[in-house]
């Protein structure tokens, strides 16, 4: 079984994973629209959001035959699979693994906690643990970090929920806990 990307009309993604799980059993073809949180400010107020990850894609983990793939060409809302050539064209495990290890096999890519250590992020804790090599930088006010990944062979920018903290705070945070321990 192989990660595809199914090619849907912006905002109905949602739609066309419904529609997929209605007509497919679970044990034939997996979907995953991935989404991320984000905080957003409007009039004051901060709100946490979801968004799309990769607005007009619908991910199906399958074993993509003629017959499925010509089932899945139909539903509405949906303009194409992904082809080379003739064959439907596989998403690069490389790609997918980054993919499912931010959304953590799940369908939303939660908040990370960073901190600057010099002209570095640093992520303390959530899905960026691990990747700072693909955050380009860090968006204080809107609370986020432009990362970058690759999909489908091109690079995409992409805004990341994240928090920023202050280190020496987590320093204080931690001796209290320590201290209350003993």
């Amino acid at each position: 079984m192989k990660w595809y990307a199914i090619f849907v009309e912006t905002g109905r993604e949602e739609e066309v994973q419904k529609f997929i799980e209605l007509l497919f059993s679970e044990g034939e073809i997996r979907t995953l629209v991935p989404k991320r949180k984000l905080i957003e400010r409007r009039q004051g107020k901060t709100y946490e959001i979801i968004r799309n990850l990769i607005p007009g894609y619908v991910l199906t983990h399958t074993s993509m035959s003629d017959e499925l793939y010509y089932k899945l060409k139909e539903l509405p809302a949906v303009y194409r699979i992904l082809k080379d050539d003739c064959e439907p064209t596989p998403i690069r495990d490389e790609e997918m693994s980054m993919i499912l290890s931010l959304t953590r096999y799940g369908e939303i890519i939660e908040l990370s906690d960073v901190y600057k250590e010099g002209n570095q992020i640093k992520v303390l804790n959530g899905p960026l643990k691990g990747m700072e090599g693909i955050i380009e930088k860090f968006d204080h006010r809107k609370k986020r970090v432009k990362a970058r990944i690759e999909f489908l062979g091109e690079y995409k920018r992409v805004d990341l929920g994240a928090n920023m903290v202050v280190p020496n705070t987590l320093d204080t945070e931690k001796e209290k806990l320590k201290a209350g321990k003993h």
